[in-house]
């Protein structure tokens, strides 16, 4: 078994541990060492890689837990379909664990394609999971139950659906009730997250829905994780309500937004809200129409994938909110969203994923699954293709 020992970095848990060394073995952290502890006795130890981090600052990988991985598109016909991920995209971003999903499209776009892309992700160095079904209802599955999606197919986390869309199926508090029992159990008994991730759309009613199921039938808002919510500022103002409440909210970094995710998310920190309730992920390769001033549509481009580490580097360099809280984000917030409980924290047992910093949050160094993939700003890998 490969074994790293990474010596001489501040350690970000993502809370600041100070000064210190992280041990791996295969694909997980198995000892951690912080200053004042006892030295390790390992300089002799056969086959030790030994990386100084020279002081750098070492954080979780960071997880995108909404991302178009095999490509996503299609509303503007088929010519407006966005291609694949490619894996040395994910890692110059610092983007170590996806989970990825279909969009409005959920024929050209299929469930065995987007598992096909996970497991490429994975044999190139990545950790990959996936939602099953798509915008629509019924549910699209592998299985004909998302019940049983949740138990047999070993990647799928969650479903999603969309609400508040034109494109969506205008689905009914019972619809989605029935859909959670799904999940609930499924979850329960697979030993996964089981989480209901809702698109929400433009439309005036927001939110509306799913405070219809908090309030009227008492839903554990644990298995709900609406996403988009910085889209305007009214799904914003009922996205902090929803985390008053104990959900999790996510805001896309990539997709539509009335202001930028880290200026909205610090200016909430300031007025007393919990950013422990927040994520963000990117939207990554979402298809995103390109319109003229007069409104007509004039060619077409992909949601950006970077701007995870984009807003994260704002976060920490031009506000006052603190690391852990900004690290969070993308770390332990949507490892607790989707249930991925080896990741997003640098702890024993968990598993090897890091980013890099120095310290001015310039990423140049990326672990996945206890494997260097970038170093000193240079990637180490090309991928398959």
């Amino acid at each position: 078994m490969e074994m790293k020992w990474l010596k001489n970095v501040e350690l970000y848990a993502p809370a600041p541990m100070g000064t210190g060394d992280v041990l791996v073995a295969g694909e997980r952290i198995v000892a951690i060492r912080q200053s004042g502890d006892p030295e390790w006795g390992l300089v002799n130890v056969p086959g030790l890689e030994v990386v100084d981090g020279q002081g750098a600052r070492l954080t979780p990988g960071l997880i995108d837990q909404h991302i178009h991985i095999t490509g996503a598109g299609g509303k503007y016909g088929f010519g407006s379909m966005t291609p694949e991920v490619h894996v040395t995209d994910l890692i110059a971003c610092g983007t170590t664990t996806v989970v990825g999903l279909l969009g409005t499209d959920g024929t050209a776009r299929s469930l065995n394609t987007l598992y096909g892309k996970c497991a490429s992700l994975e044999s190139e160095g990545l950790s990959a999971w996936m939602l099953t079904s798509y915008f629509g209802l019924p549910p699209k599955t592998f299985t004909n139950s998302v019940h049983d999606d949740l138990l047999f197919i070993d990647r799928v986390v969650g479903c999603k659906i969309a609400i508040a869309d034109v494109r969506s199926s205008y689905p009914t508090a019972h619809q989605i009730l029935a859909l959670l029992r799904e999940i609930q159990v499924g979850g329960m008994i697979s030993g996964k997250g089981g989480v209901l991730h809702l698109h929400l759309g433009g439309l005036p009613e927001g939110m509306d829905l799913l405070f219809e199921l908090l309030d009227a039938y008492h839903v554990d808002i644990r298995r709900l994780s609406p996403t988009h919510l910085g889209r305007t500022e009214q799904l914003f103002e009922q996205a902090k309500e929803f985390a008053k409440r104990g959900g999790m909210a996510d805001l896309s970094t990539g997709g539509t937004q009335f202001r930028p995710p880290w200026e909205i998310l610090a200016e909430a920190h300031s007025e007393g809200v919990d950013l422990n309730r927040f994520t963000m992920s990117s939207d990554g390769n979402a298809g995103i129409g390109i319109l003229d001033d007069a409104g007509n549509l004039v060619g077409f481009k992909k949601a950006p994938i970077d701007r995870n580490l984009w807003n994260l580097q704002h976060l920490l360099r031009e506000t006052d909110v603190p690391v852990e809280l900004a690290l969070g984000l993308l770390t332990t917030g949507p490892a607790r969203t989707m249930g991925l409980a080896q990741k997003g924290r640098i702890a024993v047992g968990a598993d090897a994923d890091f980013c890099l910093f120095d310290q001015d949050w310039n990423l140049h160094g990326v672990m996945a699954r206890g494997r260097m993939l970038m170093e000193a700003g240079e990637l180490l890998t090309t991928g398959n293709f």
